[in-house]
């Protein structure tokens, strides 16, 4: 049996703040992935369903668009 493969995108454009968790790590739903800066606000960016964090696809610093992929959930 194979995962099932999530994308989690940005919601904003913005900048990584800070990423929460590595990958390979357990996630439940709502769990902090990243936080993105947007216009001075923080952004978290939250595991949309439960699984494990198969892939970070931005590191802190980096641009982010809206709709941008930055993680991927094995659920």
């Amino acid at each position: 049996m194979t995962d099932r493969m999530l994308d989690v995108a940005s919601e904003v454009a913005g900048t990584v703040l800070e990423i929460s968790a590595a990958p390979g790590a357990v996630l439940a739903e709502g769990d902090q992935i990243m936080v993105l800066e947007s216009m001075k606000m923080e952004i978290p960016v939250l595991a949309e369903t439960a699984g494990r964090l198969a892939e970070v696809l931005a590191a802190e610093g980096d641009p982010v668009a809206e709709g941008q992929v930055l993680a991927r959930i094995a659920a």
